[in-house]
């Protein structure tokens, strides 16, 4: 047996909500967790499609993206999910999809911006998107280097990856991660519906503004925070 079956069964789940929320097509995506106290991720093998997915798949990987367990390669961009583990240090789960419409704001190069309540429910800032990668970058080791972009946007924000836990990669799609896999698939769902919502309103009306902030911090700070009110609670 496993000495990891409970994270890879966690994993394989997370995998498989990607497909049922219609997130992904074919093997458009991926879903990590990681088990801190033992230093290892689980994330999904490159290329297999959802429906021939198994718990057995899932491979196992340290933060130096060291084989510990599995048969199979780790998903491609594991080295992306590796390098944020190491820096967003309250991570305990990863998705990157190729989701319609938040690709669609990726590839425009374009933050989604905070135009509804909607939005300030889950985030008080627009949903940031990185730089374009350098071709020196792209020629070198490209999914550390995704990494790389995303940290450096959060740290040119000065963003809080507990308080946004999105990001658009410029060119490419989205990155989401949460407290456990579960929670990042939530986040990825999350994210399409607010890139649709946004593309949907700025089409209706392209000068439509921003929220103004006494709304997002009366939608933000009712869910989040000391002070939440919203739902029912421990």
């Amino acid at each position: 047996m496993s000495a990891y079956k409970y994270l890879k069964e966690e994993v394989y789940e997370a995998n498989m909500e990607l497909p049922r929320k219609g997130l992904v097509l074919y093997t458009f995506g991926n879903v990590s967790g990681i088990d801190r106290q033992a230093g290892v991720v689980a994330i999904k093998p490159s290329g297999v499609p959802y429906e021939e997915l198994r718990v057995e798949d899932i491979v196992v990987v340290d933060l130096d993206n060291q084989l510990v367990e599995g048969a199979m390669r780790p998903s491609s961009d594991t080295k992306t999910h590796t390098l944020l583990y190491r820096h967003f240090n309250t991570v305990g789960g990863i998705c990157h999809t190729h989701s319609t419409h938040a690709v669609a704001w990726a590839q425009a190069m374009r933050p989604i911006p905070n135009l509804g309540t909607t939005h300030a429910d889950h985030l008080v800032a627009s949903v940031p998107v990185t730089d374009v990668m350098s071709d020196e970058a792209i020629k070198g080791d490209y999914e550390h280097e995704t990494g790389l972009q995303i940290l450096d946007k959060f740290k040119e924000l000065d963003l809080s990856p507990e308080e946004v836990e999105m990001v658009l990669v410029a060119c490419h799609g989205p990155f989401t991660w949460g407290k456990t896999p579960a929670k990042a698939v939530y986040n990825s769902a999350v994210l399409e519906e607010l890139a649709r919502m946004a593309y949907l309103t700025l089409t209706i009306n392209p000068a439509t503004p921003a929220i103004k902030q006494s709304l997002v911090d009366k939608h933000y700070f009712r869910k989040h925070g000391k002070d939440a009110y919203y739902g029912q609670g421990c």
